[in-house]
């Protein structure tokens, strides 16, 4: 029924479906349906739909990514969207080229050799960290994981800290110029980064020494890119325990680092921490880059086949 209305120009239902076919849990997931959908029901006058299709013209999620079209349909929301508005405000006042990318390059300072470790000060401009911050707060939750023993969450055993992921829903044209800086920093590709996370560490929050390479995975965590947002807080710097090197960032740092060796292997000299925070809170952003192309597998869904034009 879903499937008829949609096709019958119900605005509801075409962005009811765009959604479902994101989800992945009704019906098997289709983000390029999901593109052409939104791009319906946006050109059909829902502001929330032709955000998102913006989003998706950007990130190349559904489809190729096609920056300036991204653009000009924000520019075509901006009289009544104070969300268009925000976005432009800000890419706008960022140097880049016909794709998104940033015009000019970026300078490291290296601190480490194994692992190698550097920073790039002034990375973000003082308006993104706010940006950021912003757009991500009222989706951060406390970090948990799931006791395998009752499938219940719990308090994570080694970080105390509310997260957030700045995917699909969130990438909007700010994350996205932010994720190719990123991927020209790092010297990789955009397509290699999972979602950027933005992380807050109140009083008392702490990361404990950990590798950010996970066990047995084939397409690994190569590097680890964390942006300081704020400054305004004691204690929170990132250690490295093993070549004894610990950084507090400023406001827009960024520290990059590698977590593997030469031959791609996990490095446990990359193991680091966040230091408990003493005094005020801490945010950050990161992003993992994996070594090839990363796209979370999609969800399994009740549905096991889905015809667009109202046919299961």
């Amino acid at each position: 029924m879903l499937a008829d209305a949609s096709q019958q120009g119900d605005l509801a239902a075409i962005v009811e479906l765009a959604s479902w076919s994101i989800a992945g849990n009704i019906i098997p997931r289709n983000l390029g349906a999901a593109r052409s959908l939104l791009a319906q029901a946006g050109n059909g006058g829902d502001e929330a739909a032709g955000l998102l299709h913006a989003s998706f013209l950007a990130s190349g999620t559904g489809g190729p990514a096609d920056w300036p079209s991204a653009v000009a349909q924000l520019r075509q929301l901006e009289h009544r969207s104070a969300r268009a508005r925000a976005q432009l405000n800000i890419v706008d006042r960022m140097n880049l080229d016909s794709n998104g990318f940033p015009a000019g390059g970026y300078a490291a300072l290296p601190l480490c050799g194994r692992p190698a470790i550097q920073l790039c000060r002034e990375f973000l401009q003082p308006a993104e960290c706010n940006y950021l911050s912003d757009l991500g707060g009222p989706f951060l939750q406390p970090s948990v994981v799931v006791d395998p023993s009752n499938g219940r969450a719990i308090p994570h055993p080694i970080r105390l800290s509310d997260g957030a992921a700045f995917g699909v829903f969130l990438e909007d044209l700010v994350v996205a110029a932010i994720n190719r800086r990123v991927a020209r920093l790092t010297d990789t590709q955009y397509e290699q980064g999972e979602p950027l996370q933005l992380l807050r560490y109140h009083r008392g929050g702490e990361y404990r020494p950990h590798l950010d390479a996970l066990p047995g995975e084939p397409n690994q965590r190569i590097k680890t890119v964390i942006l300081y947002l704020n400054q305004d807080y004691r204690g929170g710097e990132t250690r490295f325990p093993k070549v004894d090197l610990s950084w507090a960032g400023k406001t827009g740092d960024a520290l990059m680092f590698d977590n593997v060796d030469a031959d791609g292997r996990a490095d446990n000299m990359a193991l680091h921490a966040g230091a408990p925070v003493s005094n005020g809170t801490k945010l950050i952003a990161s992003r993992w880059i994996r070594a090839n192309a990363f796209k979370f597998p999609p969800p399994r869904s009740i549905i096991e086949t889905f015809n667009y034009d109202g046919r299961r």
